[in-house]
């Protein structure tokens, strides 16, 4: 499994998002990108960061940053998602986790007892030119919104 630490070129990909559009992370070059990693539309951890993002989102953009959600849902549900909760922000659908891979937040889980493939809940903070500058892996819901912000804001 891929590790990445700070100060590494953050890996690039070309995905759908929920706006229809197929959207790279060099779009996003002159801005700072919290790309964050969650495992399911509409579950409660992931409203619950979703939410703090959408909450926390004018502070972020005043520090010239964008957000931008993945998940191995479909655009279909991230529109659902995203229409559901006012979120401000681009959620990109990553169904063959080819992005969750080149992260390194692809991997085994456990959930009473049973094993199965999924995503870990983690940010990225990414500079204006494309390098981390934040890693933060199975992060709760909460302290990925209050890290991204804390980091962005100093």
């Amino acid at each position: 499994m891929t590790t990445l630490n700070v100060g590494d070129l953050a890996p690039e990909f070309e995905l759908p998002a929920d706006n229809g559009e197929t959207i790279r992370l060099s779009d996003f070059r002159g801005k700072r990108v919290v790309l964050y990693f969650y495992p399911k539309d509409d579950t409660p951890g992931c409203t619950t960061q979703a939410c703090g993002f959408r909450d926390a989102y004018p502070q972020i953009e005043e520090q010239n940053a964008v957000v931008i959600g993945v998940s191995p849902d479909s655009v279909a549900s991230h529109q659902k998602f995203k229409t559901k909760f006012d979120l401000p922000f681009l959620l990109v659908a990553d169904e063959q986790h080819s992005l969750a891979e080149a992260y390194g937040v692809w991997g085994e889980k456990s959930m009473y007892g049973k094993k199965y493939m999924g995503v870990t809940r983690s940010h990225f903070i990414i500079d204006e030119n494309g390098y981390l500058i934040d890693v933060q892996g199975k992060i709760s819901p909460a302290d990925s919104v209050s890290g991204a912000l804390k980091l962005l804001i100093k």
